[in-house]
């Protein structure tokens, strides 16, 4: 399987962990909220769904609503299939969540992971973004040192498009180090003594954004690698 087929089986397990939907839902919701998958088909969809219930972690069922199964027999159309996430697909989802290796730090794979970091344990979650830090501190610095040994035969918009990648590289990191001082602060919090039985935390698993950012990371795609 390759990589962008399992960061799609990871996208469609994760939003059917909230909820049933079928596959125009499952598609939509992929392009508006994982920027990663803003261009891709039913045709790569549909394969990826197949696999999943062939594997037992989805079922398919039939719409709920009647009216529109009657108006699909009418128009002589299949009623829409509802997939529906499994038992054991939600054990292997969470143990996909479980995951911190290099590949959860790569461009797409993080922009995934990131997108369901609120179902995810905040130890994993610490994890997942120092690796993102380490590997685009790594790219900096070979970025810094290419641009230094070929400054001189670079031209100028050339030599712009270069110092433009290694911004939004910079930029990058600026923003994981926020959320990690801030994942770092919610630790901190429960396991102060001082925090009370008001501060009981049922939540904190699922918290740490800064309260002045977003929750959407900076776009890979401005990277020069």
């Amino acid at each position: 399987m390759s990589r962008r087929a399992g960061i799609l089986e990871f996208a469609v397990l994760g939003l059917l962990r909230e909820s049933p939907m079928h596959g125009y839902e499952l598609r939509k919701r992929l392009n508006t909220s994982l920027g990663v998958f803003r261009a891709f088909s039913y045709g790569t969809l549909y394969p990826c769904l197949k696999t999943l219930v062939a594997s037992g972690w989805l079922i398919e069922e039939p719409g709920s609503a009647p009216e529109d199964a009657l108006a699909a027999s009418l128009a002589g159309r299949r009623a829409k299939i509802v997939y529906r996430l499994t038992a054991d697909g939600k054990e292997h989802f969470e143990e996909l969540l479980s995951h911190t290796g290099p590949d959860s730090w790569e461009d797409e794979h993080f922009a995934a992971r990131f997108a369901f970091f609120g179902q995810t344990e905040r130890e994993v979650r610490m994890r997942v973004l120092e690796g993102r830090r380490s590997r685009l501190e790594e790219r900096l610095e070979k970025m810094s040192a290419s641009l230094t040994r070929t400054r001189e035969r670079l031209d100028d918009y050339t030599l712009e498009l270069q110092r433009h990648g290694m911004e939004s590289v910079e930029r990058e990191v600026r923003w994981l180090n926020e959320l990690i001082e801030s994942e770092r602060a919610g630790r901190d919090q429960r396991r102060s003594p001082d925090a009370g039985a008001a501060q009981q935390d049922t939540s904190g698993d699922a918290g740490g954004l800064p309260r002045h950012r977003g929750a959407t990371p900076p776009d890979p795609s401005e990277d020069t690698k």
